[in-house]
């Protein structure tokens, strides 16, 4: 019998609770202050807390050198129009024009991670020489993207000399100031805890899904501001790598005055071409989830007077999920060349949603629900220890299983991309190193990859628009458009982690992957899709990660804690944090004991259906 979890619905309140009770690693909920990988900036001995957001002053470390270096790569932090202002308070008056000045929209700030502790050293003349070693992450605009990286430096070097005389210092003079300074904006990644992360949505093509895409927003902006921030970041549009994948709003749309809230109702007064009711509810629903942390009423105008009125932003959120998820995820894995479901205490325990003819042979497999249909992918093995891809959709279990014609050396795990409506199902799949799509009858067809390498990994987002990708040995995101009867895949881009040989990847969250990799150890990682973001979720595996599958953290069905499953050197394990365990024979459903004097096999290729 099936034990089922009960059903959570969206509130505002309730998704604040249940993801503030998450443990780190399963996913960086929206509006949250960013979590960062390493400390956080040192400010100085005995310093208290500098509250409103704001980064620390120059003479905040007083006598400290790295407590000051630390503080000078957290002073770009907050609101961008003063960026040059606080940056260039470290630097000493007769150095500062060394750093030009952006203004508006210009404001790049370079975020950069520490890969070690900066070194200083004194020289001869009294100066003290830094040498700072560094991971370029991207550039983060005014608009709050924080965008690919522009520049390729792995260290930056510059020097510090005392604001005073020795033995002069006074409370105006006290501290050091920076000489020969880096001619860019700096920001390490520890200073981001000067920002909250936060989901804006944009739709798809066909106005059918929502798609996540993550912003930064100061502490220091006043929560008065965060509805026009908000409406701003929609008119700008999307990050430039999920543009393929998504739709903008109309060119021309701009915002008249700031958002006003008047007898605690939100007012937004838009200039919005077409005067199009149907593209102004349409918004409602974007700004609803963009502003999940908001509840009470919103009232969208145009100039033209079209009036759409939302009379609580938490109710429309429930009404207008933002995934197709109706219930919880259920576990399965493969066994002796045969899908089980996994039973664990307190989980919903599924039925194979395959027939039992389809089910032998079988190396991986991946399971979507879609509406009313099961979607099913599954490899198995084929004569001459090569490999085919077999597929089906339908009513589970599934009926019709079609094997694929292409026989290859090894197939990966596929993955299943949501369909649009009542459209073909597809999915994408690696096979001998290139990334294909497949249909629900198995038929594959080689996708271009805009990056050099050969694939080695794919894990499509719940919104089935986002895709991660291993290229090359290198981690890299894309948007997945589905129009014209196919997939294609927009630009790539690199995400920064400090893993090396990654082997696997799966969406751990909204915002944010589960990676698995090296720190001269076998590790699993969550990483955020911008990389600004990296924090350990198995510190010590054993061995190499071949298979990686997650539970997406999201706001519709929420669950208390990360659930992940991995394989490695052949063994299955579920992760519970702070460690893992080995997923036993005896959690295997519907198999028989081996006979006497046989070895039980492990299980492998832990799945999610959801």
């Amino acid at each position: 019998m099936s034990r089922r979890p009960g059903r959570r619905t969206v509130t505002g309140v309730l998704c604040a609770a249940l993801l503030a009770l998450v443990p780190a690693g399963c996913g960086i909920p929206d509006n949250t202050d960013v979590q960062v990988d390493g400390s956080g900036p040192a400010v100085s001995a005995g310093a208290s807390s500098f509250g409103l957001g704001e980064p620390p002053t120059r003479t905040a470390s007083g006598t400290d050198r790295e407590a000051f270096v630390h503080n000078f790569l957290s002073a770009a932090a907050g609101e961008p129009e003063r960026a040059y202002t606080r940056v260039k308070e470290f630097i000493a008056r007769e150095d500062r024009s060394r750093l030009p000045e952006k203004q508006g929209s210009e404001v790049a700030i370079n975020v950069v991670r520490l890969t070690e502790k900066p070194v200083i050293t004194e020289n001869a003349s009294g100066l003290f020489t830094v040498r700072v070693p560094v991971q370029q992450v991207g550039v983060l605009r005014a608009n709050g993207v924080l965008g690919p990286p522009v520049l390729n430096e792995t260290e930056y070097r510059f020097s510090l000399r005392s604001a005073a005389p020795l033995g002069q210092e006074g409370p105006e003079e006290a501290g050091f100031f920076v000489t020969d300074p880096p001619n860019v904006l700096l920001l390490a990644t520890e200073a981001l805890r000067y920002y909250r992360s936060r989901t804006v949505y944009f739709w798809n093509s066909d106005s059918s899904r929502l798609v996540a895409d993550q912003r930064y927003l100061p502490v220091a902006v006043p929560a008065e501001r965060l509805v026009s921030e908000v409406v701003k970041w929609l008119i700008a549009g999307p990050s430039d790598w999920l543009r393929q994948g998504v739709s903008g709003l109309p060119d021309r749309t701009a915002l008249i005055n700031n958002a006003v809230k008047t007898d605690g109702r939100w007012e937004v007064n838009l200039e919005l071409p077409g005067d199009d009711r149907r593209k102004l509810e349409k918004l409602g629903i974007q700004l609803a989830w963009s502003l999940w942390d908001l509840d009470g009423p919103l009232q969208l105008t145009t100039r033209n007077q079209s009036r759409v009125t939302i009379d609580d932003l938490n109710d429309h959120r429930v009404a207008n999920k933002v995934y197709p998820l109706t219930e919880g995820p259920q576990r399965f894995a493969v066994y002796e060349g045969a899908i089980h479901p996994l039973s664990f205490l307190s989980e919903d325990t599924g039925t194979v949603p395959i027939r039992a003819e389809d089910n032998h042979d079988i190396v991986s497999a991946s399971m979507r629900r879609a509406e009313e249909k099961t979607l099913a992918a599954v490899v198995t093995t084929a004569p001459g220890g090569r490999q085919r891809l077999v597929a089906g959709s339908g009513v589970a279990p599934v009926q019709v299983m079609t094997p694929g014609a292409q026989l290859f050396k090894a197939i990966g795990r596929p993955v299943w991309l949501r369909p649009l409506g009542a459209g073909q199902p597809y999915g994408l799949v690696v096979a001998d190193g290139g990334l294909y799509r497949f249909d629900d009858q198995a038929r594959m067809v080689p996708v271009p990859v805009g990056a050099a390498g050969r694939v080695s990994a794919v894990a499509a987002s719940l919104d089935g628009h986002r895709i991660a990708l291993i290229v090359g040995g290198r981690l890299y995101v894309s948007a997945a458009s589905l129009d014209g009867g196919g997939v294609s895949l927009g630009p790539v881009r690199q995400v920064a982690t400090t893993l090396t040989d990654l082997s696997a990847v799966d969406w751990a969250g909204e915002n944010t992957l589960a990676v698995a990799g090296s720190t001269n150890r076998s590790a699993v990682y969550e990483v955020s899709v911008d990389g600004a973001q990296q924090s350990e979720l198995v510190a010590d595996v054993g061995a190499r990660v071949t298979h990686l599958a997650v539970y997406p953290a999201n706001p519709t069905y929420v669950l208390p804690a990360v659930m992940i499953m991995y394989e490695a050197n052949g063994v299955a394990y579920r992760h519970r944090s702070p460690s893992a365990e080995t997923i036993r024979r005896d959690q295997v459903l519907d198999v028989s004991p081996p006979p006497a004097g046989v070895r039980a096999g492990s299980p492998t290729a832990p799945f999610f259906l959801f």
